[in-house]
């Protein structure tokens, strides 16, 4: 053996026998490595084993000092971005970190840790769809088993997913404690809708492999989804526990932080994952967001705009400032807005958004023919990517008016929890709720939470017992309960309620809207509670709809005749409720509260049993968060303008007249139904 390949293979020893130390005493490998680089200055190598000692040993300044050079000397070299990307990320450097480990990826596309950290860095910014991808490339990198590699292969951008559920399962004949596997069935059960069979398995997943985090990961996620935040915090609070720096976790606790009215703890983890993803725009929206349920409106428009700043073409940070209802936007941002609107290749995602953010701005300069065109635009838009069928409502609504009679009602007589807590306040959304619920909220016996989805879930649970798929079977499976499974019930909505709840006042208020659908439910559950139903003209309201993004449901608004059916079906469900329900709800007119307001306080009050307080009229004065899209006009005194607004797109709201027929000529007057 030549004097050469001696010193070859003697370096090589010292790199191997280094390497072997990392793990167990990473001061000692770093001394090695320092003596390696003095017998062989500038070894990339020593170099790297060098920067990764340095980052074990807590040291990422010196690692980050190693790497940075090494990554731009070594561009084709996957280990050293993928330490860097490792680096930078401890470092709170996330942004960074994401661009070394997708260099990672392509110089190396099947380095399953790589794909792992990329997972988590694009999970924390808000971009679950290459987050998930990302950890299905992980699975599919790292596992030897070919069933899974072809079943991660079949489930990528949702190529085969029958095929995927038929290779898991077929795999977990054989192997069925195979704890991969399962979280992957999971997933699949998730993309198929099947969310009760997805928390099972994934329930399973937990119990076989309690360290499994990936797993705990996807529970907690699908635990929020399913309006159970309670446990979704619990399950958020074990991982970051193990593992406080893992920025997806910290992402997922925010959302679920601020869900419970958690605002400042959100605020705050919003704002340390900030600091390791400036230049994320979906980050600082969500910022935003928390900000503006605070009343920091100056903090919450700076937010939105440093969202724009990182991403020009972010058309809902956009909608977010027009949301604000009280922001004007400047001519600069106009221009902008047009311009980005101008782009053949814009998203129709942001598209719509730039629409109904220029409809609010030319409403505000009084251009409603261009308002009215941009609305009409995004909603257009918006439609297109739903599918909503205003005929199921209405059958919904007959079905609901058979099981929910009269008769149910008195033979169910003293059923349900008989606890007097809750207030709820239903009606169409935008009809002047969030108005009713700051004048409650500011008496001091009355605590304000949110638009509470817990009846909602209920209602989905009872309907996965039903035999029928129809949208209103639960209605035949809640008349068939006990008087005793009604008080649990009742019960159930109160514990679930609770995580919601934040002081000990004896009332408090759930806003749902959508909850007058399930009045029947809130009378066998909770005789004893209030119900408050908001109502406003049907072409104010129903155009304040039209003109409103909702991120999530409300797919009735999304066309005018749609609109104008589903008020139609609320109206006519409402009354149904009166008759067999004589006197149980209070009925608030927003044009009424308006005019009068200290009249119709003084009877909301006598209502739900409560002295009159002043503080209700000065309601504005309220500094509690608001989480819904009047929240910075309930901020303010009552103000007239709003109730006859619709009047300047009237000259194109005629299908909209023509669906909501007599319901429209009677307001507000019930005609006969």
């Amino acid at each position: 053996m030549s004097v050469e390949s001696k010193a070859t293979g003697s370096l090589e020893a010292a790199l191997a026998n280094a390497s072997e130390l990392l793990s167990v005493d990473p001061s000692l490998a770093a001394e090695q490595a320092l003596a390696i680089l003095e017998a062989a200055p500038n070894h990339p190598p020593a170099v790297l084993l060098l920067a990764v000692a340095r980052h074990y040993q807590g040291e990422l300044a010196a690692a980050l000092e190693l790497l940075q050079p090494l990554a731009a000397q070594q561009a084709n070299w996957a280990a050293v971005h993928l330490e860097l990307g490792l680096a930078l990320g401890a470092a709170g450097r996330g942004d960074e970190a994401i661009q070394a480990l997708l260099k990672t990826v392509h110089l190396k596309p099947k380095h399953p840790r790589a794909w792992r950290f990329l997972a988590d860095h694009l999970l924390a910014t808000g971009d679950s769809d290459r987050g998930n991808a990302a950890y299905l490339r992980h699975i599919q990198c790292s596992t030897q088993t070919p069933a899974l590699q072809q079943a991660a292969l079949a489930m990528a951008d949702n190529k085969d997913i029958p095929r995927a559920e038929k290779l898991l399962k077929t795999h977990l004949k054989h192997s069925p404690t195979d704890v991969a596997a399962i979280r992957m069935l999971a997933e699949v059960a998730v993309r198929c809708g099947e969310n009760e069979n997805a928390l099972k398995l994934l329930q399973r997943t937990i119990e076989l492999a309690p360290g499994f985090s990936a797993a705990r990961y996807n529970y907690a996620t699908l635990l929020h989804r399913h309006n159970d935040s309670q446990e979704a915090l619990v399950e958020i609070e074990q991982l970051l526990e193990a593992e406080p720096g893992n920025p997806s976790y910290r992402n997922l606790g925010a959302v679920i932080l601020s869900r419970i009215g958690e605002y400042q703890r959100s605020s705050d983890l919003y704002k340390h994952l900030l600091r390791e993803y400036p230049a994320n725009a979906k980050i600082w929206l969500s910022y935003g967001h928390v900000l503006k349920t605070q009343g920091l409106t100056d903090e919450c428009v700076e937010a939105y705009r440093k969202s724009i700043n990182r991403d020009r073409a972010f058309g809902e940070a956009y909608w977010s400032l027009a949301n604000l209802k009280t922001f004007r936007f400047s001519a600069a941002e106009l221009t902008a807005m047009q311009q980005q609107l101008d782009k053949v290749d814009l998203e129709d995602e942001n598209r719509l958004h730039f629409h109904f953010a220029l409809g609010k701005a030319a409403e505000d300069s009084n251009d409603h023919g261009l308002s009215f065109e941009h609305y009409a635009r995004g909603n257009e838009l918006q439609r297109a990517s739903h599918d909503y069928n205003a005929g199921l409502n209405t059958s919904r609504t007959k079905r609901l008016k058979k099981a929910f009679s009269k008769d149910l009602f008195t033979a169910r007589t003293g059923s349900g929890c008989k606890a007097p807590d809750p207030i709820f306040i239903v009606g169409m959304p935008r009809s002047g709720s969030t108005l009713l619920e700051q004048i409650l909220a500011s008496h001091s016996a009355v605590e304000g939470t949110t638009e509470l989805p817990v009846i909602i879930t209920m209602a989905k649970d009872l309907r996965e017992e039903a035999d029928s798929d129809e949208i209103a079977a639960y209605a035949d499976v809640l008349g068939a309960k006990s008087n005793q499974e009604l008080r649990e019930l009742g019960e159930l909505y109160l514990e679930r309620a609770q995580v919601h709840r934040k002081t000990d006042s004896p009332f408090f208020i759930d806003k749902m809207p959508n909850n007058f659908l399930h009045i029947g439910m809130i009378q066998l559950v909770l005789p004893n509670a209030k119900i408050i139903d908001a109502r406003r003209h049907p072409l104010g309201c129903c155009f304040s709809n039209f003109k409103q993004y909702y991120a999530r449901g409300q797919r009735f608004s999304y066309g005018l005749e749609d609109m104008g059916r589903f008020y139609h079906d609320y109206v006519e469900l409402m009354a149904h409720y009166d008759e067999v329900l004589p006197n149980r709800i209070h009925r608030v007119f927003y044009e009424q509260t308006v005019a009068d307001t200290e009249a119709e306080v003084r009877k909301l009050l006598d209502y739900c049993g409560l002295d009159f307080e002043p503080a209700c009229l000065r309601f504005f004065e309220n500094e509690r968060p608001v989480r819904t899209a009047s929240s910075e006009q309930v901020r303010q005194p009552i103000y007239s303008e709003g109730v006859e607004q619709w009047r300047h797109y009237e000259q194109w709201l005629d299908p909209l007249k023509g669906a909501l027929g007599d319901v429209l000529t009677a307001y507000p007057v019930v005609p006969a139904l």
